[in-house]
Formats: structure tokens, sequence, C-alpha cells
């Protein structure tokens, strides 16, 4: 078996027996997903602490590379919404030329990820942690576009939660308006136009045609985007927009810039990297297997995690060169991708060109876009992402589920992402620990001529010699760390117990047994041993044998009984 993961990216098998038709629908998703993307890629750079454009041209090359080398087929990579909290904490602590530097440094890690096959290991990730901080990501971005959304006169947003909850509510007095009245109709367009536009509502039925189905097509971002700037321009509304934030977006290529960069520097920037790296891989991966559960085509290939991971590490790498954000595969972008008919890489690569030749001929367009549009369309976002019904499920669960899923939720929302999730695994390897060792049991059992598995047998031998008074226990389980305190009462009742026992412990349904638990064993042994008794080990399964072989264990036991081996 190899040691290292194949670079194969899935484009290369993608583009065996690839013909018009299928060319034809790449494109025709491509461009939808271009379109969809810009409002997006802007909302996520701006809310995240940068520039518009560093969002643009994240999803154009982060994009472009996640398509052309990543291990699926349909995965659309830029800019996402989980980053939005991380990045902009990245940058009010260490700046933006260390956010570049964390970004590159987490493109290596991800790369190293794949090409060491841990692609598997982010599947490991409970379910209960990835709901929770999916949610308290959910919460915060939503927090942090409250005030482009009410119009307030806040020069720059905090990072912490308690002093964004605080400097909220001391400039609730200075709403905009204009700009909430901008912000309500893009989240009402936005939940409106799928429903009012759906196969079959009263608006199709009564407005038949080619050109009013077509329309009905258009994402409805991109419907909001363009309506409410224009109604915004024309009536000349009072509220910030990108020309009078950021002074537009330039009509041009980024140019290649290496950030400064020193060892000293990274290490400092240790705990940012890993956050990037943990969930890049989360997100894009997850996205991954979310495609893979939608697409329906017979020929549709799961995807190659190992491979997507190599790809994100190379988009990361490269992106912030060009002063770029992290890239991580998008759900939204990917499921819409793969609704609107794509099924190679060609149509995330499309997607980067479309999103490319619209930011260089229409960029100054983009002077005119409010805020306060782009903050409802990140609501809107926030409301998608978080997966609310969760919370109501949570009676249906174990106090273990409840206890990982609530403990994640809170900690990302008030301390971040990285606390929230080291302390989630932690806590959910102590409570697997703890199910693990309420499964291990030693049952005692009864025997010849006895009432109870602790009293002794005065039954005798075939030659009339008196029988060993016998006590057995049957094991089941795992007997590791966590379940070794079970095997003090076994001790307990040998030293109560009559001289010349003969102690059997019955391990055919002892599944596993660790270093730990093998010290148990010693315990037993020793424990017989001073009353004068003997050690029957019967029917061990394979790995406890082994370890009890290698160990010596076996050796000591045959010094006095025979070890019985699985029959």
């Amino acid at each position: 078996m190899a040691r290292f993961s194949a670079f194969r990216p899935r484009i290369f098998d993608a583009l065996q027996g690839y013909n018009r038709s299928r060319a034809l629908t790449d494109v025709g998703a491509g461009v939808t997903v271009g379109i969809v993307a810009l409002p997006l890629a802007m909302a996520f750079a701006i809310a995240s602490g940068l520039k518009p454009e560093a969002g643009l041209w994240t999803a154009i090359i982060g994009g472009f590379l996640v398509a052309l080398l990543g291990g699926t087929s349909v995965q659309i990579g830029g800019p996402a919404g989980a980053f939005i909290v991380i990045v902009y904490g990245i940058v009010e602590r260490y700046g933006l030329p260390n956010l570049l530097i964390s970004t590159a440094c987490a493109g290596v890690l991800l790369f190293g990820m794949g090409l060491l096959r841990l692609g598997n290991l982010v599947r490991l990730v409970p379910v209960s942690i990835v709901i929770g901080f999916t949610n308290g990501i959910a919460v915060l971005i939503a927090l942090s576009q409250v005030k482009d959304w009410l119009g307030l006169a806040v020069d720059k947003m905090p990072a912490n939660f308690f002093s964004q909850i605080y400097t909220l509510s001391t400039h609730i007095g200075s709403i905009n308006p204009y700009a909430l009245a901008l912000g309500v109709a893009c989240l009402g367009l936005l939940f409106l136009w799928p429903r009012l536009l759906a196969q079959g509502s009263l608006v199709l039925r009564v407005a038949e045609g080619h050109t009013v189905r077509t329309f009905a097509r258009v994402p409805a971002p991109v419907i909001a985007l363009i309506v409410l700037t224009a109604l915004a321009h024309w009536l000349e509304m009072p509220v910030e927009t990108i020309g009078s934030k950021f002074g537009g977006i330039p009509q041009e290529a980024p140019a290649f810039a290496l950030p400064e960069f020193s060892w000293d520097t990274v290490r400092l920037l240790v705990t940012p990297t890993l956050t990037i790296a943990l969930l890049g891989a989360i997100e894009s991966l997850l996205c991954a297997r979310v495609a893979d559960q939608l697409a329906t085509a017979p020929d549709y290939r799961k995807h190659d995690p190992n491979q997507e991971l190599m790809a994100q590490g190379i988009a990361n790498f490269v992106v912030p060169f060009f002063g770029g954000m992290p890239v991580t595969g998008t759900i939204a972008r990917t499921v819409t991708n793969l609704r609107a008919g794509a099924s190679t890489p060609i149509a995330g690569m499309v997607h980067a060109v479309v999103l490319a030749l619209i930011v260089l001929v229409a960029a100054p367009l983009a002077l005119h876009i409010p805020l306060a549009v782009l903050a409802g369309i990140l609501l809107f976002v926030a409301w998608n992402m978080g997966e609310w019904h969760e919370f109501v499920r949570l009676k249906h669960f174990s106090n273990h589920y409840r206890l990982l899923m609530v403990s994640t939720f809170l900690l990302t929302v008030v301390f971040d992402l990285t606390v929230a999730v080291e302390v989630g695994l932690g806590l959910a390897c102590v409570l697997f620990v703890r199910r693990m060792g309420e499964l291990f049991r030693a049952q005692p059992v009864l025997t010849l001529g006895s009432t109870d598995a602790t009293s002794a047998d005065a039954s005798t031998t075939p030659d009339g010699m008196p029988m060993r008074p016998r006590l057995v226990w049957q094991l089941h389980g795992v007997l590791f760390f966590g379940a070794a305190s079970k095997i003090d009462p076994i001790v307990q009742a040998i030293e109560a117990g009559p001289w010349g026992v003969e102690v059997v412990l019955d391990m055919r349904e002892l599944l596993a047994l660790d270093t730990t638990g093998l010290e148990g064993l010693e315990q037993i042994l020793k424990a017989t041993g001073q009353c004068g008794g003997v050690l029957r080990v019967v029917d061990p399964q394979e790995q406890p044998r082994s370890l009890m072989e290698r160990a010596g264990f076996g050796a000591h036991l045959a010094a006095q009984t025979v070890c019985e081996k699985a029959k």
C-alpha cells in the first residue's frame, strides 16, 4: 500500500468521453454559478474586514484551481461564510499581511494532509460538533451584519462577541431608515423570489411564456443586488456604498506580491494557521459529501477526499500572493452548480472565467452597491447556513450529543472556532471513553455445585481428590483504560474467597484488550497466586491473546496453568 496519495485531479477522468452536449451544459452551469458568486464573494470579503476585490479574486483564482486540480466533479471553491468570523478576527489581531501568511501556511498543511492520505480522518469529527460550530458561525455572521443592515454610524466593529453586542446597543439610536428599508427589502426579496416564481406558482400560471420562465431562473441574490442598487441610485438614497467605503473595485487583475515572511512570524501564527486548515478541510469535504448525496447522474463518481485536500492546499497557498482570503468548498454554490446540470470540473472553471470577465468589464458599476443590500444577502446566507431545526431535535438524542452540540455552539459564539473545536473534540473523546467503559462487563456466572459465582465448590475429582473451589467470570466488551476499574471487584472477590481457589476468566466475548486492561489481569493473577490458587483464561479472542503473549502474560500464566487458545 502506497504511503502517499497519488496526485490525480478528477478532470483527467471527467474528460474521457466528453462531448458537445456535456460541454454546453457545463458552460451554462458555470455561467449561472459565476453570476451567483459575484455578490457573495464581495459580501464575504467586506464582512471579513477586507476589500471587495479580495473576495472576488479569491473566487476567481481559488475557484479555478479547486476545479482544475480537485477530487470532485462539481465542487465550487471560493470564499465562504464560515470563514468570515475567522478572517475578521485574524485581521483584527494580527493584521492583513499575517492573514496572507497564515493562509499560505494553511495551504501547505492542507496539501500535506491530502498527500499523507488523511482525508478520511476529517470524517471522524462528530456531527454534533460540526452542527454546533456551524450554527455558532451563522449567529456570528448575522451579528456582524447588523451594523450595515441597520446603517448604524459605527466606524469599525470589534471581533469579540460581547464587544459587538455592546457596540450595537450603544449605537442603536443612529439607525439609517434608508439602509434599513433596503436591507428589509433585500431579505424579503430573497425569501419570496423562489416562491413567487417556483414551478406551478400563481405568477407563472398568470404570466406564461419563455421570457418569464427564463427570468424565473435568475438567482435571487442577483435580482436583489441589481434591483435594489438601481433603486438606491435612482432615488439618491443617503446610504453607504462600496464606492463610498472602499473607493470602488480595480478594473484589473491583482499584481503578484510576496508577503513579508519570517519564521518568527510563522511561529506566532500557529493557531490561526491551524484554524484555517481545519475549517477549510471540514468545509470542503463536507461540501463534497453533500454533492455526492445530491448527485443523481448514473455515471457520477464520489469525491476523492485526499485529492480534494491537495487541491484546496494549492489554492490556499497561491491565492494569498494575489491578496486573497482563505479558499474552501462552498455548499450553496456547489449545489447551484449541480442543479444547473454540471457534470465535470469544467463548470467550476467556467464559473471562475465568467466572474473574472464581470470584474474586468463591469467593475465600475459596483461603486453604487449599498452595503445594506450586501448585509441582507449575508443575513440570508447565515439563516440558510444554520441547521436551526437541530436545536428542536435535541430532545430525541442522548445527553452526550446534547452536551457536545450545545457546548460547541456556545464556545464558538462566545470565544472562537479554535477553542470550540478543541474543547469539543476533547469532550467527545472523554464521553466516548466513558461510554465504552460502561459497555464493558465482568459478569459472575454459576459453577458446578455452587449457589453463586463467589462460593466454594465442594465437589471432588474422578479419583476422589477434592476439587478446587472455583470462581468464574465472563468478560464482555473491551477491557481498556476506561474500564480497568471494573476489574477491582474480581480482585476483591478473590482476596475474600477460599484458599486455593481456581479463577476462570471466560474471554470468548472480550473483543479487545489494551495495556491498562492487561495490568488489571496481572492484578488478578497476583491476587490468585497470593491465595494459593490458579488462574485459567478460556477462549481468548485473537487480539487479547496476541497482546498477552507479546507482553509475557501468557508465559506467567503458563507457569501455573494452561492458557487455552481460541477454538
